[in-house]
């Protein structure tokens, strides 16, 4: 039974092929069509959001796999590494930039922040403070567990471990496991 990476390895220069064709199409094509394809399933929806992601982000590593139904806004700002796999019901905003590391698994129904509300003023209702971006960044080695929440503007640490549901309102140190709401550390790896 092929891996995921082993497929990649021996599709990669059609891969490549499609991958440079596909770039000579403006932005705003390219967003759309990854958008298009965003609940193909099998092999083929695999290989064209990974392709149409590559000509998109800000850096794409190699092996990334995007399930189907996938929510990836602002896709521009984001920067994946190698061997990422972000599963179905995923709800990732890159406005104020993502940087996903290497070796990263993504379990269903995560979302990944990067903006967040002001909300300081009483006098004025929450949603017409307005809001800011704040860079999330996660690093290498990590696995999210599924329906777990990371905010905007944390890191989490490598080899680091986000429980099932967890909502992650903090940084994470690196070699730790953090579950709960808000998100707590349960022991270091």
């Amino acid at each position: 039974m092929f891996r995921g990476r082993d497929k990649f390895n021996k599709y990669r220069k059609a891969i490549k092929l499609l991958e440079k064709a596909i770039s000579i199409f403006p932005l705003k094509i390219r967003i759309g069509l990854f958008e298009y394809f965003r609940s193909t399933k099998g092999t083929k929806g695999l290989a064209f959001r990974y392709v149409f992601l590559k000509t998109i982000a800000k850096e794409c590593g190699d092996n990334v796999s995007i399930h189907p139904d996938v929510y990836l806004l602002n896709p521009q700002n984001i920067s994946l590494g190698s061997n990422v796999s972000i599963h179905p019901m995923c709800y990732i905003d890159a406005y104020g930039e993502v940087d996903i590391g290497s070796d990263v698994s993504i379990a269903h129904a995560v979302t990944i922040m990067s903006t967040e509300h002001y909300y300081s003023n009483t006098e004025i209702p929450i949603k017409d403070q307005g809001g800011y971006a704040s860079k999330t960044i996660i690093k290498d080695n990590i696995w999210i567990g599924s329906k777990a929440t990371i905010l905007a503007g944390n890191t989490i640490g490598t080899g680091s471990i986000v429980a099932a549901s967890a909502v992650v309102c903090k940084d994470v140190s690196d070699m730790t496991l953090v579950a709960g709401i808000p998100a707590k550390v349960i022991k270091n790896r």
